[in-house]
């Protein structure tokens, strides 16, 4: 049992993730909070690397096993270099995406199965999984509409509408799956009702004041 406490954050493209992270960390720092911040994939050098090579929109003809391999290379990179070293020591981590993403993209979107991708997630992780997740609950059609389009340098958010609604349903699939962990929390009002309610959450389960 690790010392630190770990929160991922996770959901589709859009959703407003990056927004709630930056949030929370401003709300952590204003109250003497110290945690550690981090992404999916990259977080280190070597795992920036990866993470140029998965979205690259011209590898467009990898193949989903070769996708997961890849994540999964990234992730256990990050983990040995600085996920566990810092959990060791007691720290606060926060990572925007994590092994969820795998299982909602990879495992259910691209039909590899749950059983692979939980095989790939625990032989990167062990015992080093994350206390609670936050999920922010937006379906990808509303989503990208919120956002006003799509990232054309990005090969994941240029998948059909119809592989972004399997992502959402496998989200929700894997909520069902874990629901110990994963905090499903609805980004439809404005942006700060949406850290207090994230607050709230990691509040009453005392990963953070």
């Amino acid at each position: 049992m690790h010392k630190g406490k770990f929160i991922t954050f996770e959901g589709c493209e859009g959703v407003g993730k990056s927004t709630q992270v930056n949030m929370l960390k401003d709300y952590l720092k204003k109250t003497g909070q110290q945690a550690m911040f981090l992404r999916e994939p990259g977080g280190n050098t070597l795992s920036e690397k990866i993470r140029k090579i998965i979205l690259d929109p011209d590898n467009s003809e990898m193949t989903p096993l070769c996708e997961a391999m890849l994540y999964s290379a990234a992730r256990a990179q990050l983990m040995g270099q600085v996920i566990i070293p810092a959990l060791d020591s007691g720290k606060l981590i926060i990572c925007d995406r994590f092994i969820d993403s795998t299982m909602a993209y990879q495992g259910f979107a691209r039909d590899l199965g749950v059983k692979t991708i939980s095989s790939l997630n625990e032989t990167v992780c062990g015992d080093y999984m994350p206390d609670v997740t936050i999920f922010l609950d937006l379906p990808p059609d509303e989503a990208f509409k919120r956002k006003g389009g799509r990232d054309n340098n990005d090969r994941m958010e240029l998948q059909s509408l119809d592989f972004h609604k399997k992502v959402y349903e496998g989200y929700k699939k894997a909520a069902d799956m874990y629901p110990d962990r994963i905090i499903l929390i609805s980004p439809r009002g404005n942006k700060f009702e949406t850290n207090t309610a994230i607050i709230r959450n990691l509040q009453a389960r005392g990963i953070i004041e």
